[in-house]
């Protein structure tokens, strides 16, 4: 068996060795190296071309995110980043992400702590996904500028709602979505990205700060309307409600995640009387595919995007196998085809051809 070759940086000398016999259990991977900061990295990535690498957050000489941006430019490699829980910690991942690392991992606790041991499930989990990924995949991309249109003067925009789900390499392809949908946009928007609590609200700044579109978090009972981005919070279900507004819920988790993209899917196809689409974006995993089954039954569109421009191949794949893809899109073509949708149904609505 051809075992992954797994690359750990981390300036504790305790975390090198805990993570590496971590690593080191299981028999279809193996740490190959190491190193203290960010310059030695990038000497042990030339010397020892890993199929992953880990990577701390704060470390002396270089950090993790210098690390990150001459990485991605020189030698780009899967890169799963340990990070804090704070918010700190969640602004510094979101920007490493940004920058091309393609997934991170939550400490539960302090920076030197056994509480680790409680996210080893995840970590080998992460580790053998990231190894899949075609290197060419994990290159910060440019944004495609964000588009206007003239403000529809009969717009009968409570009657639409967008819900998106990602996953693995998610975060990245938000910021290719969400920030090139016009300021006028007629329709009520709903992201479910797979992240831990503490990390969404981080990212919800985050796209807000680059959108037109008002992002937030969201919170319990908040009113779905028009030109509102609403991102569920990591730990919660979130829930449609009749009245068009939206729960958070703590039931177990779907596919192992909470929040889970068919959780929301299923409410918004029994409890929304309007025009729904959905766009399934990068992830591991088949969460999304039941729900859009569901959405396409009631008339909804449903968009997958496209293998090609996928960090991860996973969710959108299973969306199209189960042949419940309505389109088939490339990252930078989904913002467009889901304002496109948004006209065509105002429209529609007004009795224009």
């Amino acid at each position: 068996m051809t075992r992954i070759r797994v690359l750990v940086i981390d300036d504790s000398a305790f975390m090198r060795k805990f993570i590496s016999d971590l690593i080191n259990s299981q028999p279809d991977m193996e740490v190959i190296g190491t190193a203290r900061d960010g310059l030695e990295g990038l000497e042990k990535v030339r010397a020892l071309k890993p199929d992953v690498v880990t990577l701390d957050v704060e470390m002396p000489r270089l950090d993790g995110l210098g690390f990150l941006s001459r990485l991605m430019s020189e030698n780009p490699r899967p890169v799963i980043l340990i990070s804090g829980h704070d918010k700190a910690g969640a602004d510094y991942t979101l920007r490493a992400l940004d920058l091309g690392a393609l997934d991170f991992l939550a400490k539960p606790s302090g920076e030197v702590s056994l509480d680790f041991d409680r996210v080893k499930e995840d970590l080998w989990q992460k580790i053998r996904t990231a190894s899949r990924v075609p290197c060419n995949r994990l290159s910060r991309r440019t944004r495609t500028p964000a588009f206007k249109r003239a403000p529809s003067a009969a717009s009968k925009g409570g009657a639409n709602l967008i819900i998106i789900g990602s996953s693995t390499g998610g975060p990245n392809a938000l910021t290719e979505v969400i920030p090139c949908l016009p300021a006028d946009l007629s329709a009520s928007v709903l992201v479910v990205q797979h992240m831990p609590a503490g990390f969404t609200r981080s990212m919800a700044e985050h796209l807000d700060r680059q959108s037109a579109l008002t992002v937030r978090e969201a919170v319990e009972g908040e009113a779905l309307r028009p030109g509102l981005c609403l991102v569920a919070p990591g730990g919660f279900h979130l829930q449609v409600n009749r009245g068009g507004t939206v729960s958070l819920i703590t039931s177990p988790p779907r596919h192992g995640v909470r929040p889970s993209i068919d959780v929301t899917l299923e409410s918004a196809a029994r409890n929304w009387s309007g025009r729904i689409a959905v766009a399934i974006l990068t992830g591991m995993g088949s969460d999304g595919s039941d729900g859009c089954r569901l959405i396409r039954e009631k008339g909804g569109t449903v968009l997958a995007q496209s293998e090609a421009t996928c960090v991860v191949y996973g969710m959108p794949w299973v969306v199209i196998e189960r042949g419940l893809a309505d389109q088939i899109l490339p990252l930078q073509e989904i913002s467009l085809a889901l304002s496109r949708w948004v006209d065509l149904g105002d429209r529609n609505d007004t009795g224009v051809a």
